[in-house]
């Protein structure tokens, strides 16, 4: 079976379309891949979240590692079996986490000290513990372990932080191969860092496709350096990465956000967006966001999105999930997640449909248009 393979199926402009195909099946790009930061995409059964049209899941090393633990998740036939999804899974490295949830101690060349936010106790997170925790997970596309600054960092801070996360790439790849099994299986993806500098940039992807890697990701963004700097990296960082390997923004995002981002040429994305919006009453519609808990919802008997079709908007009215959502139901974030993540999955297809009939840029005008008029008006 294939282990890892990446064919794009048709352009336009530098939008693509294609499928990433691997041994528990294929993905169709630009995909989407809803968060399962603890073995579970919150507030959803995994045959829901495949009901949604999700081809992949994102499962979180850092959150795995301390608990359950990646040994005990081995020890019980690894994270699909563990989690009862039988698709792939992608595991970040744990990096962006390390640094921005943790107690951290000391960054060195070796790794990264830290306590655990949890109950305290101290860890080291390195490259190679990186690599061995996401092949104990069972780990489909495996991320090389980085280091992650603000865009707001020195100049001098994010040269050192991505020259030591190339090292740390290296290192990555090394352990990686080392894999046995696991390796033979998986795919690994390096990381592109260097903040908004497009010359930091390139000399990133240089060093991460002197390594070689299966695919690559644009890391270091959606930390706050807001859409118009976001952009205006995107304009040049996926073109210094390989045309002909699957192209992943971390951590993005909007729906806005992703419509101006495969318009750039990236493949995959992930974001807790649509599942935290869900549980906090934020639904997502082709005409912008709305605020379910708004006292305007409460006799509405329309459906969240009347052009939607998923079982919420099929069966449950504005007025209910409002009722369920002010009540504290735990109803509520189930059916508030499971349109979410059903919108998001329908703006993915739109996208690839677009793209393969050669209509993106009017697709995209026409979306953005009326999102974005609707977000004004809530």
């Amino acid at each position: 079976m294939t282990r890892f393979s990446f064919s794009i199926a048709a352009t336009d402009g530098a939008a693509r379309t294609g499928i990433i195909s691997m041994q528990r099946g294929e993905i169709r790009t630009p995909a989407f891949m809803p968060v399962g930061t603890a073995a579970t995409v919150k507030a959803m059964k995994p045959e829901s979240v495949r009901a949604t049209g999700a081809d992949i899941i994102l499962g979180n090393t850092y959150h795995l590692m301390l608990r359950p633990g990646a040994e005990r998740v081995a020890k019980l036939g690894g994270l699909h079996r563990f989690m009862n999804w039988d698709r792939p899974i992608l595991t970040d490295s744990g990096g962006y986490q390390v640094m921005s949830l943790s107690d951290l101690t000391k960054i060195t060349e070796e790794g990264v000290a830290f306590k655990s936010h949890l109950d305290g106790s101290r860890h080291m997170l390195s490259p190679e513990r990186s690599m061995e925790v996401q092949r104990l997970l069972g780990s489909d596309i495996v991320m090389a372990f980085d280091q992650l600054v603000p865009t707001t960092s020195t100049d001098k801070d994010q040269r050192e932080a991505m020259e030591r996360s190339m090292r740390w790439a290296r290192r990555s790849r090394e352990a990686f191969d080392q894999g046995g099994e696991h390796a033979s299986g998986a795919a690994l993806f390096g990381i592109q860092q260097g903040a908004l500098d497009d010359r930091l940039r390139k000399q990133s992807a240089d060093a991460l496709i002197d390594i070689g890697f299966d695919g690559y990701a644009v890391g270091g963004l959606a930390v706050g350096e807001g859409q118009e700097a976001m952009l205006g990296c995107l304009d040049f960082a996926p073109g210094q990465l390989p045309i002909d390997k699957p192209r992943y923004l971390m951590g993005v995002g909007k729906p806005d956000d992703i419509v101006e981002a495969v318009r750039r040429g990236i493949d995959m994305f992930d974001c807790v967006l649509p599942t935290r919006s869900g549980r906090t009453g934020q639904a997502f519609t082709a005409d912008g966001p709305i605020n379910i808990r708004n006292a305007r919802f409460a006799e509405d008997q329309e459906p969240l999105d009347p052009g939607c079709g998923c079982p919420t908007c099929g069966t449950y009215s504005r007025a209910y999930v409002h009722h369920l959502v002010r009540s504290g139901e735990i109803l509520g974030a189930m059916l508030m997640t499971d349109h979410n993540l059903s919108f998001y999955q329908r703006l993915m297809q739109g996208l690839r449909d677009a793209i393969g009939e050669g209509r993106f840029a009017t697709h995209a005008a026409e979306f953005l248009a009326r999102y974005r008029q609707g977000k004004k008006a809530a």
